[in-house]
């Protein structure tokens, strides 16, 4: 069992000085630079869970980052290694990561992970398996080993990408036809949760815990794109019952592929264009041009911009971009990451606003927002310079009770049709937004 620990402090524009901390089978303090900064207070203890994924807590409780507690650091659970061998009709097999195929019509690649299928779906309070250990338990099926924590990130239990030690990494071909090429799903997905508390979300744990729950992405981001093979990490929040969540605990997950998406190769296509054209940035030129239309923009603060894109195609969709030229979440200075902490706190707020319906009194009431709030980062290599990092947060929420569907013209042939203006979604995002 091996644990780390990451203490950060207000260092602006100069390293910090990390303390790793082993524990275990042997006991070492290192002292190394890194040149992420942050000005939180944040913790962070890894440990190795019982079947060998890794988990890490980010705490920001004053007693955890002073180092004065300690998060527990063993899981009592009786699981087999993930990556041991399995039985199959009484013949032992070694474990294979999910493969992915190449459709060869679009250039996609499509994992095949039907492990999938057993995963946990919507268990009751009381089996969930992302909330703290009961105190004074001495087995429970849950993925956090203390009673409690303050943001916890850990591999998930059921990956739809998963690099398996060993196992090679080159293209083979469906049927031995050189039209279908696959490989291993070799890459890695993580679970974030953002508290322990299950009626809790974003909104309700207040600046200082989103502040943790930035490092928390941040460091994470930096991690997963130094292993081998990773081509983009992708974090994201899948929130409310209609987004089709599997589990109501407040969490996102964080995905690291061995591919460029398509949502980003088209990214790509787009400001390749644009810059042999301009010699500019696109996602760059498309901020400016929404600052000087000033339509759609929601909120301005020195940092960080909020609007609604002039090309919106969700009932609700928001953007926010920083002001300055950044790919990756690990790149924003101490005050961009402060200030995104209140910004993102206040575009949450404002859509669970944007929707109002009556109760049985027919008094009006708030609908909560169901949302997908998905963080766009420059891919690893090559292209990193022609894209910037922004939110995009949108709702298929169309009014109380109606959803937007993805009928044939956007489900077949991915032809968007929008059921609003962004015009029409930027004024009632200005009814609703709190400064």
């Amino acid at each position: 069992m091996e644990a780390a620990t990451l203490s950060n402090k207000s260092m602006p524009k100069v390293p910090h000085r990390i303390t790793i901390v082993c524990v275990g089978w042997s006991r070492l303090v290192l002292s190394i630079e890194s040149c992420v900064m942050a000005m939180a207070q944040v913790r962070k203890t890894a440990i190795r869970l019982a079947d060998g994924r890794d988990l890490f807590y980010f705490d920001d409780s004053p007693e955890y980052v002073s180092g004065e507690k300690t998060r527990r650091t063993d899981d009592p659970r009786p699981l087999v290694d993930r990556f041991a061998p399995i039985i199959e009709d009484g013949v032992e097999r070694p474990v294979t990561a999910p493969w992915m195929r190449r459709d060869p019509l679009t250039g996609e690649w499509i994992p095949m992970a039907t492990h999938r299928m057993n995963r946990t779906f919507l268990p009751p309070a009381d089996a969930n398996p992302f909330a703290p250990a009961r105190p004074g338990a001495t087995y429970q099926d849950g993925e956090i080993p203390d009673t409690d924590y303050d943001v916890v990130v850990f591999e998930n239990r059921f990956p739809s990408l998963m690099a398996v030690p060993g196992q090679q990494t080159e293209t083979e071909y469906v049927d031995d036809e050189s039209i279908w090429p696959m490989r291993p799903a070799a890459g890695r997905c993580e679970v974030i949760c953002f508290g322990p508390n299950l009626e809790e979300n974003l909104v309700d744990m207040g600046p200082t815990r989103m502040r943790t729950v930035i490092e928390a992405w941040a460091d994470r981001t930096s991690e997963l794109e130094q292993l081998p093979g990773i081509k983009q990490v992708f974090c994201f929040e899948n929130h409310g019952k209609e987004i089709g969540v599997t589990l109501h605990h407040p969490h996102g997950q964080i995905y690291a592929y061995p591919y460029i998406t398509p949502r980003t190769a088209q990214m790509l296509v787009q400001a390749r264009e644009h810059r042999q054209r301009t010699g500019r940035n696109l996602l760059r030129d498309i901020l400016e041009s929404e600052l000087r239309s000033n339509r759609r923009i929601i909120d301005q603060t020195d940092h960080w911009v909020v609007y609604v894109p002039a090309a919106a195609r969700w009932p609700v969709e928001i953007h926010v971009a920083p002001r300055r030229d950044v790919g990756a979440l690990y790149e924003l200075n101490d005050e961009e990451r402060d200030d995104l902490a209140q910004v993102y706190l206040r575009v949450l707020s404002a859509g669970d606003r944007f929707f109002v319906d009556e109760d049985a009194s027919g008094n009006p009431v708030s609908i909560p927002l169901p949302y997908i709030a998905a963080w766009h980062q420059a891919p690893v290599g090559e292209y990193r310079d022609d894209l910037r990092l922004h939110l995009q947060l949108f709702s298929i929420l169309r009014s109380p009770g109606k959803l937007k569907y993805l009928a044939g013209s956007e489900s077949g042939m991915g032809a968007w049709i929008s059921d609003t203006t962004p015009e029409k979604i930027a004024d009632r995002l200005r009814e609703v937004y709190e400064r």
